[in-house]
């Protein structure tokens, strides 16, 4: 267990490996949980990870045992804050893997901190919504500003379950969401999807997706959400991995396939690069 002081916050995380790993691009691994979760949402996957990487795992500022800041809790700014702890620990380039509003923030840090980010995984990332959803956003805004932001957060937080979700995935995330800080939650939502330029609706998503130039692997419950992204990419050995009938928390919801198919696509790109 760690903290580490950044811009005025103490982050918390942890940092593992049972194998210092062989300098290829799967080596080093940061993962990035999504809005009003924390690194506890990836339990599921470090024991298996770290037998093959080292494994840092983050709460984002304002989430889980990570302090926060009376305003800036947004994307941009967490994703600075990585910098400066990926700085710290020494890491070099790593694969960084972020979930949802944690699919934002990696794309911030890919873009805007070039160096740190050899590799990207998106998983059901918090960007590329228009028509309808993308429509409804600025009333769950006024919603979330205008009443008890927690309990609205988790109503919002419904939409990510089928049907099939297992009743624990739900009720863990109904407690995250209920423990963050209720302008914390406002102001992370806000930024991903309402504020002029939101990289989480198109076509502003456009724009900054492309600037990416790395490999991507993404996965969606949604193909023409997959379809749309595969247009932004910029490496060839990018690719979209589609679980049609999956919640947004596929990793959670299928740990052992989201590993499988990780790993498999590191290893390719290891092998690319020897």
């Amino acid at each position: 267990m760690a903290f580490a002081d950044v811009d005025g916050v103490r982050l918390f995380y942890t940092d593992d490996t049972d194998d210092a790993g062989d300098g290829a691009p799967g080596s080093v691994l940061l993962l990035v949980h999504g809005w009003g979760s924390d690194s506890h949402e990836w339990s599921h996957h470090i024991p298996a990870l770290r037998k093959k990487h080292r494994v840092i795992a983050v709460d984002l500022r304002g989430h889980g045992h990570s302090s926060c800041r009376d305003t800036g809790n947004v994307p941009r700014r967490m994703a600075a804050d990585l910098a400066e702890l990926l700085a710290g620990l020494g890491t070099g380039p790593v694969v960084a893997v972020g979930h949802s509003m944690g699919g934002q923030v990696v794309s911030h840090l890919a873009v805007e901190h070039p160096g740190t980010v050899r590799a990207l995984v998106a998983v059901d990332p918090g960007y590329g919504f228009g028509g309808p959803v993308a429509a409804n956003f600025p009333a769950m805004v006024a919603a979330l500003r205008g009443g008890d932001a927690n309990a609205v957060a988790v109503g919002i937080d419904q939409w990510s379950y089928t049907p099939a979700t297992p009743p624990l995935l739900r009720e863990w995330h109904r407690r995250r969401t209920l423990a963050t800080p209720p302008h914390v939650l406002v102001e992370a939502f806000e930024e991903m999807f309402a504020v002029p330029g939101a990289i989480g609706v198109r076509p502003h998503s456009d724009d900054f997706l492309a600037r990416r130039d790395c490999p991507v692997l993404s996965f969606w419950f949604d193909p023409g959400q997959a379809a749309w992204e595969s247009g932004l990419f910029k490496d060839p050995r990018s690719r979209t991995v589609v679980w049609e009938g999956s919640g947004h928390r596929l990793h959670e919801e299928r740990p052992a396939e989201f590993l499988l198919v990780v790993n498999k696509w590191l290893k390719a790109l290891a092998g690319a690069r020897a």
